[in-house]
């Protein structure tokens, strides 16, 4: 059995706020972040990165592959779920714009999306079709997918059954690791018939 590491990207300046599909780079914060996480990777074998087009998970994966001496594979379908509106806010500046809307957003939560923002169901739709590619690729080598916390909160709890809760505290600190092992499907025995 293989595994994917799915790796949350290291951080930006727009850290405390909805960035889903802005496209922010590393502050200096997460260029030391990247460098601490290739440490802590040392001991893992990567064989290729994966990442979403985002320059924030790309800067770090392409530092990882840089150190592995690996491809670096870009995926749209690894990007964060899209906010909207809400893009670039704080949540005080999100009550503040429309708290009748941010009160129910909180009580229907994951049943209503941001205002013009992406459904959760097409997020995770999303992110599970992207990993049943992903766990393809894996079937022969082993790989790292460098992403965001919402992706990795939906593999842990679409595929390791953990509550939100528990999701959200084990993804919030910036290059997060997330081990999904991939199970290979039953192989296919077949009986040549009696002549």
């Amino acid at each position: 059995m293989n595994s994917i590491l799915f790796i949350r990207h290291a951080e930006t300046d727009m850290a405390g706020t909805f960035c889903g599909h802005s496209d922010p780079d590393l502050n200096a914060r997460g260029h030391k972040q990247t460098a601490e996480l290739i440490d802590k990777l040392r001991s893992e074998e990567i064989d290729t990165i994966y990442t979403s087009d985002l320059r924030r998970a790309q800067t770090t994966a392409k530092a990882i592959a840089s150190a592995y001496g690996v491809e670096c594979i870009t995926r749209r379908a690894l990007r964060e779920i899209n906010f909207g509106e809400w893009e670039g806010f704080t949540w005080k500046q999100i009550e503040e714009r429309d708290v009748a809307y941010a009160r129910r957003w909180m009580a229907e939560h994951p049943l209503v999306p941001a205002p013009e923002g992406e459904t959760f169901r097409d997020f995770e739709q999303r992110v599970l079709g992207e990993v049943t590619f992903l766990a393809a690729q894996a079937a022969d080598r082993s790989i790292a997918v460098v992403t965001h916390a919402g992706v990795l909160r939906t593999v842990l709890c679409s595929l390791h059954q953990y509550s939100e809760e528990d999701a959200w505290r084990q993804t919030k600190p910036y290059c997060t690791i997330v081990r999904h092992t991939v199970v290979a499907p039953p192989q296919m025995h077949f009986v040549k018939a009696r002549s």
